[in-house]
């Protein structure tokens, strides 16, 4: 509740933010010739939130849900206290001054900063924090989209990755909580839906729109993502802040639907008031003609994924989860108004644009259950459960087949080597310091094999370290090698540096656990060296790591059902 409680305010205080600035902007830019304001507000919003990265966060900031997933992952769910606020400052500068991206993940990212450092606070276990963290995220995705169980769903499906009910109980009261505060300081839906229902003649069209979602999906993460990475990567922070949101800025001018989150205009569509779009646009006369309007509408399409890579790229804070929503809603509005315009058959608009975001959302994010509880919360569509299902299954389908891994995981895996599952999370879960061996004793290499038999009489050891003057290791000797040798006495003479063997790796103390185990299993061996800042400290073996291994899934276990 606690968690909740405070994930939930730092939600309204973002979109309360967020609103004023916006509204600050929309009245400048509305008393200025074509509205050019447009041009300069986006590159003064991604500068002043890279200036406050810079020089008032000193780049400890940690962006997006994949740093979320990174921190659980090899972290053990630690996330930096500044976290809590800097969310907050960056994200309104940058979506207010009409930075085309989301404030999903700024708020997803402030409630889970608040929901670890909670737990660091208590000093929980690695699991625990995890959970804190989820059900921060959880308030936050609640209290802004007033919608408590796809709060809930979002943190199973997204960061946790598995729905358990011991886990279900305490992020649905976090979630709840969030939406109480919400309800108290923030009333109001975000989208309102009139609907009469769907018909089963619709049902071929859903089928398309759910094939057009998942492609969608993939230009999505295509596009977006390499946008994403980073544009103009040989300027400075600076000039790429106001290059990018000039460009950012002439985008919008042609395409004003693209201010921002671009929730204004998607309710105004979901109110079926589709000349909205003609609002503040430089083809306001031409786009009395429903074709023109079509094509218009395929270009935002389209434009709001390029417009959102674009802001993140150049040092903008946010999430291209609002605009996943946006590209869904349009395309779904794309299908609907186009065969409209045909004459064959009418299909409800409305109903189009609201199953069109909830496929983008799952082809995107693979996850169904939350978009469809979601757009069925935040537009109250719950009679459009069977079109949700249809087009968010077969959207999470294509995106899938494309790519086993949604975006926030892709480039963790690719660029960082973090891998999904639960058993990474747990092996990560062990600290490699407890289970390093290091009582050994080390021999000098111009030790005789007779005098090592000495050794051997006293130590129960069947690995020992041949170390260098400065503490560094320069190779081992295996007890299996001087077995073979034992009865030799051609080799009483020998020194150990004739028997000893370079190890085949060594590892590094800061190495996550599940790293030693793929190490261990790559070079199939059974003990391995391990040294800090190049100096050798001891041993680590597989069978201490998988006995440490078992130890950490009965306690997770224990700590995971709240009733044991």
């Amino acid at each position: 509740m606690f968690v909740g409680f405070f994930g939930g305010l730092a939600a309204i205080v973002l979109k309360f933010l967020v609103h004023f600035i916006e509204d600050v902007s929309r009245n400048i830019s509305s008393h200025l010739y074509y509205h050019i304001a447009y041009v300069f507000l986006p590159a003064l919003g991604i500068f002043l939130a890279v200036t406050w990265q810079h020089l008032g966060n000193r780049d400890k900031i940690q962006k997006g849900i994949g740093s979320i997933l990174a921190n659980i992952k090899k972290n053990r769910s630690n996330i930096r206290l500044n976290n809590i606020y800097s969310h907050i400052v960056t994200s309104s500068l940058t979506v207010g001054f009409g930075g085309s991206a989301g404030l999903e993940a700024p708020i997803v990212a402030t409630g889970a900063a608040i929901g670890s450092n909670v737990g660091k606070f208590f000093k929980l276990t690695p699991y625990e924090k995890t959970v804190l963290l989820a059900a921060g995220a959880s308030a936050g995705i609640a209290a802004v989209f007033n919608s408590p169980i796809a709060g809930v769903l979002f943190s199973l499906e997204i960061l946790i990755g598995e729905i358990t009910i011991p886990t279900f109980i305490p992020l649905l009261i976090a979630s709840a909580t969030g939406v109480v505060v919400s309800k108290l300081l923030y009333s109001g839906q975000l989208f309102h839906l009139v609907t009469e229902g769907w018909v089963v003649m619709a049902i071929p069209f859903y089928i398309l729109l759910g094939l057009f979602s998942g492609w969608m999906a993939i230009y999505i993460n295509k596009v977006g993502g390499k946008l994403e990475g980073g544009i103009l990567k040989k300027q400075n922070r600076y000039v790429r802040a106001l290059l990018g949101g000039l460009f950012l800025g002439l985008i919008i001018l042609v395409f004003p639907q693209l201010f921002g989150e671009g929730y204004h205009y998607l309710q105004a569509i979901l109110n079926g008031n589709i000349d909205a779009l003609k609002d503040e646009s430089l083809f306001a006369g031409w786009l009395s003609n429903q074709w023109f309007m079509l094509v218009f509408i395929i270009a935002l399409v389209f434009m709001k994924i390029i417009a959102s890579g674009i802001t993140l790229g150049s040092g903008g804070n946010g999430g291209s989860f609002a605009p996943t929503m946006f590209t869904g809603a349009f395309l779904g509005l794309t299908v609907a108004y186009g065969v409209n315009l045909t004459g064959l058959i009418h299909l409800n608009t409305v109903n189009f644009i609201a199953v069109g975001m909830a496929g983008a959302l799952s082809g995107v994010m693979h996850a169904p259950l939350t978009a469809i509880f979601l757009i069925a919360e935040i537009t109250g569509g719950y009679v459009l459960f069977i079109p949700l299902m249809i087009v968010s299954s077969i959207s999470y389908i294509i995106s899938r087949l494309s790519s086993p891994h949604n975006i926030y995981w892709q480039h963790l895996i690719h660029e960082k080597d973090i891998h999904p599952g639960q058993d990474y999370s747990m092996l990560n879960a062990i600290s490699l310091d407890s289970i390093i061996n290091r009582k050994y004793t080390a021999v000098d290499k111009q030790t005789t094999v007779n005098d090592f038999y000495k050794i051997l009489a006293v130590t129960d050891a069947n690995i020992f370290p041949v170390l260098k003057e400065d503490g560094r290791l320069e190779g081992v000797v295996l007890i299996d090698d001087i077995r073979r040798r034992l009865f030799n006495q051609e080799i009483a003479d020998e020194t150990i540096a004739d028997i000893m063997t370079v190890p085949p790796t060594i590892i590094d103390y800061e190495q996550p656990a599940s790293s030693v185990m793929e190490t261990f299993d790559a070079i199939d061996v059974w003990q391995l060296p391990v040294a800090k800042d190049g100096l050798f400290i001891g041993f680590i073996s597989k069978s201490a790591l998988l006995s440490k291994y078992r130890e950490v899934i009965i306690a997770q276990h224990k700590a995971s059902d709240l009733f044991i």
